[in-house]
């Protein structure tokens, strides 16, 4: 029963949920590992069987093996997932992981550049090169519109709204989003296609993309990944930068700035607007430094 239910499963991801690939994959694992727990543990059991007690007992089988909380707690939602899904189909009446329990998570803050390194970072790129063009752009448009980097390399020509200073983003779940895009990276995006992406000659199938390599293919994430790195150093900041720490800038310098938290939400593209509530703990972090710094009576 496991594996055909599973396969429904992964049908009901695709079609009612529009998950992305990824995110099927990882939730269609989680339940693998209920199932080959079950299969082993209780091999008389089917998912319509188990009870909270079995859950709990995975669990609790999953922290012996060491796996760390955050790894448990995504296991959890995939879990959860999977039996909102059997309860959808009518498979079952009462669903046994709606009081079944995470481990309790720190939030994590995430790292970001302060505004004067983002301008060194940019600075230290070498626009005497025909990557420099490109490489400017793409960073100017990370920061300044705070895209996920798998948007950035899908981005296309016919979603770059010039005159009114929009990008159409395509992001998790195929769902589209409008995002602002500030002048300056409009400018370097402008000097791109003049200098260098107007001369290239696109490889078959890639002619849309914005951002190509040598070979007149889209950029991969990695490449962004390491182009960021090796800037990162030429500017001589320390910090263990990728291309989400330009997002997460991007985030926390509008909040930092009085930014409405929906419309940062928007502009991020997150469903839930608890994901984004975390740079409400960096404003705060930060108006704290603020009072350390210049109160008379720190």
């Amino acid at each position: 029963m496991w594996p055909q239910l599973i396969r429904q499963f992964r049908h009901y991801l695709t079609l009612e949920r529009s998950l992305s690939t990824n995110s099927i994959e990882a939730y269609t694992r989680d339940v693998e590992k209920l199932a080959d727990y079950v299969s082993r543990e209780f091999p008389s059991k089917t998912p319509i069987d188990l009870e909270l007690e079995h859950l709990r007992r995975f669990v609790t089988a999953l922290a012996k093996l060491e796996i760390s909380a955050y790894s448990q707690a995504r296991i959890i939602s995939g879990i959860k997932a999977f039996y909102r899904f059997l309860m959808y189909e009518d498979r079952i009446t009462e669903d046994p992981a709606q009081l079944l329990e995470a481990p309790k998570l720190g939030r994590k803050l995430p790292d970001t550049l302060s505004f004067p390194e983002v301008e060194a970072l940019l600075e230290a790129i070498p626009l005497g090169e025909p990557e420099g063009h490109r490489n400017r752009a793409m960073l100017e448009v990370l920061y300044s519109s705070g895209l996920r980097v798998s948007e950035l390399v899908e981005l296309k020509k016919s979603q770059v709204f010039t005159e009114v200073g929009f990008l159409k983003v395509v992001g998790k779940g195929n769902k589209e989003r409008l995002v602002p895009i500030g002048k300056a990276a409009l400018h370097h995006l402008k000097l791109y296609e003049e200098h260098v992406r107007s001369q290239q000659t696109p490889a078959r199938g890639q002619e849309e993309y914005v951002f190509l390599n040598r070979r007149g293919q889209k950029l991969t994430r990695v490449m962004v990944f390491l182009i960021i790195k090796k800037t990162a150093a030429q500017a001589g900041i320390q910090k263990n930068i990728s291309p989400h720490t330009f997002r997460h800038s991007f985030a926390t310098h509008l909040i930092e700035g009085g930014a409405d938290l929906r419309a940062v939400q928007e502009m991020l593209g997150h469903e839930s607007i608890t994901t984004t509530e975390i740079y409400t703990h960096l404003d705060r972090d930060y108006l704290k430094q603020v009072l350390h710094n210049f109160h008379p009576r720190k």
